[in-house]
């Protein structure tokens, strides 16, 4: 009985000494360095890009101990925007993200793997449509360091790809507009 307490009290001792070294950061959205776009085959002749313009988020990140790290993100998926107030209004729409009904996917963090040389891959569940998958984002560590505001922020890029079917968006415009490619930008502030 004294072994097992005494175990896990040592476990339990390492497991907060090694998240000691973990930062929190809030990603920069109202400096604009951060980003979410979006890209869709159109027909397979050419793509759809654009962007989420409202989103805020947080992670707790330590560049040496990269698999602990953690991200929440939330979207207003209504602040799409492809530049084509038409096309917006029809992505808006029950047709695509139903927005009225679902006003914001989340991404939510579940483990991260360390590749090595700032590489990584950040798997989570993302909800979207009112539909909840995982997903997993390639992602690469850009930097971190202190602000010329006295702060200190990291910057990450990342890329994920997954089927518009597996989120219960049913329109069809072939196959070769069956997927949409995320790329994103993050920055992050030290709290």
């Amino acid at each position: 009985m004294k072994k097992r307490l005494l175990g896990s009290l040592i476990a339990g001792v390492m497991l907060v000494a090694g998240s000691v070294n973990a930062a929190d950061y809030v990603i920069d959205t109202k400096g604009a360095h951060a980003s979410i776009q979006f890209k869709v085959s159109h027909l397979g002749y050419s793509f759809v890009v654009g962007r989420f313009n409202q989103f805020e988020g947080g992670f707790s990140f330590d560049k040496n101990d990269i698999k602990a790290s953690k991200i929440n993100v939330t979207i207003d998926t209504a602040s799409l925007d492809s530049n084509h107030a038409e096309r917006d209004k029809h992505l808006r729409s029950a047709d695509f993200l139903n927005v009225t009904k679902f006003p914001q996917a989340d991404f939510v963090s579940k483990s991260v793997v360390d590749k090595g040389d700032g590489k990584f891959v950040l798997n989570g569940d993302l909800t979207l449509n009112g539909v909840t998958k995982p997903v997993a984002i390639d992602a690469d560590y850009i930097g971190e360091g202190k602000d010329p505001w006295g702060g200190y922020r990291v910057g990450f890029v990342g890329h994920t790809q997954f089927a518009l079917k597996d989120f219960d968006i049913q329109m069809d415009l072939g196959p070769a507009s069956s997927h949409v490619t995320l790329d994103l930008v993050v920055e992050g502030i030290k709290q």
